[in-house]
């Protein structure tokens, strides 16, 4: 009989006590040498679904009648690959993970990784709650500082009539908490802006947050003495954080040298903003691909972030490195975390309610927690293959099979060639036609 696990909740900073989930192992070893439709069979065997129920990464999920209804000017879909992730912990839960990107290595690297991690546990998060923020600006107003104490002073008569505007949400334990009124000294103006604070549940939140920011608006502007203009939220979303760390034996990632040479990469990633960003591009390689493959606001998610790296007014590592007492490699990556199950893509995208089946989560807050994991496994996969044989190695390994596809290979062709090419050193579009035609002409 498979064991029970339960799986932490959002309370704040701490963890709270959730659903049971049945546990399973996410250690499927040999994915790479079966086909598709085999890896999908092995997936839906582990979540104990058929496979049927993941059909809907067959064909990108929607047709186009579906997308008319969802974009402006629809004339088509575009399909972008969906792997899984496998061999994650989190929390103790044994979790698979979609992953919808373009980019070779990804999937490997945050799998790999994530099998590292496993003989000391795994990843362990914690999270800060649903809180989202929108910002009214008011201008014309003369007093700002008298303005900010009278918009203060009547902060409940605010927050009632951002609450009226979604009973919904407040029905479901959410809501407008608090008023925040901030002065900004800019270089040609003084901005008076305020903030409402929302809990959203387990949506991603703009519209809610937004509809209150336009209902609250002209009540603001009448308490200011002046006139709103913006009524719109904030991606830097610096309320809604995820956490994530991880420990890893020197002997599983490469020894203690690998280790060392992780660590000044990593200083280099915090001192240096060009290295910086590319640093913090390989966290987002991971967490974009879940939150495209889950219909999420990839966007609001890379904003957000982003801000984050220069909160302190420096771009810099959004993960950072370290030795545990007992030499392991100790890393840990905060980011802010828009993520939601209610409304949006989510709801109305087949692929996107897979992908959420696939990971057996019921809350935002769940879905966040394997996010921030799986974005620091790739952090430290890339980290580590340029602190080891480079990155170009694995890489270009995978990306092969690309090239040799736009060469011209068929199917029963691609492996050969892609092989040939890596073997050649030189994995280029006018190798890859050369080589071809040289495994063409040897049949």
């Amino acid at each position: 009989m498979r064991a029970l696990l339960r799986w932490p909740r959002q309370r704040d900073d701490a963890h709270q006590e959730g659903r049971a989930t049945v546990a399973r192992t996410s250690r499927l070893s040999g994915l790479r040498s079966l086909a598709p439709a085999e890896r999908r069979a092995a997936v839906a065997a582990e979540l104990g679904i058929a496979p049927d129920d993941l059909g809907a990464f067959l064909d990108g999920g929607i047709d186009l009648t579906h997308a008319d209804r969802m974009v402006e000017h629809a004339i088509g879909t575009i399909g972008i690959p969906v792997g899984v992730a496998t061999n994650l912990i989190v929390d103790g839960r044994e979790v698979l993970v979609p992953m919808a990107t373009e980019e070779p290595s990804v999937i490997a690297a945050a799998s790999n990784v994530a099998r590292m991690a496993r003989p000391l546990g795994g990843f362990t998060t914690t999270t800060t709650g649903p809180l989202m923020q929108a910002q009214v600006q008011l201008l014309d107003v003369a007093d700002v500082h008298a303005a900010r104490a009278r918009i203060l002073e009547r902060e409940t008569e605010v927050l009632e009539l951002a609450n009226a505007q979604d009973p919904r949400l407040v029905e479901h334990g959410g809501g407008a908490r608090r008023v925040d009124v901030r002065i900004i000294h800019g270089r040609h103006a003084t901005h008076l802006v305020v903030h409402l604070v929302v809990d959203v549940r387990d949506a991603m939140g703009a519209n809610a947050v937004n509809t209150m920011a336009e209902a609250t608006a002209p009540l603001l502007a009448s308490i200011a003495e002046g006139r709103h203009l913006l009524r719109i939220l904030t991606n830097k979303a610096d309320l809604r954080l995820a956490r994530a760390r991880v420990r890893i034996r020197p002997d599983d990632i490469g020894g203690p040298e690998v280790v060392a040479n992780m660590l000044e990469a990593g200083a280099l990633a915090h001192d240096d903003p060009y290295r910086a960003a590319t640093h913090n591009k390989g966290i987002m390689n991971g967490v974009t691909a879940v939150v495209l493959a889950t219909g999420n606001d990839t966007r609001a998610v890379e904003a957000g972030a982003h801000a984050h790296a220069a909160r302190d007014g420096q771009y810099r590592s959004l993960s950072t490195w370290e030795r545990d007492a007992d030499g392991n490699l100790a890393a840990t990556l905060e980011l802010p975390m828009p993520v939601g199950l209610v409304g949006g893509a989510t709801r109305s995208h087949p692929a996107a309610q897979a992908a959420v089946r696939m990971l057996e989560v019921t809350t935002a807050d769940e879905l966040a927690r394997i996010v921030v994991s799986v974005g620091l496994a790739q952090n430290i996969g890339a980290v580590r293959a340029l602190s080891a044989e480079g990155i170009q190695r694995g890489h270009m390994g995978l990306h092969a099979r690309n090239v040799a596809v736009s060469a011209g290979a068929t199917a029963d062709e691609v492996d050969a060639l892609a092989a040939r090419i890596v073997a050649a050193g030189a994995v280029r579009a006018d190798v890859a036609e050369r080589e071809l035609a040289e495994l063409r002409a040897g049949r």
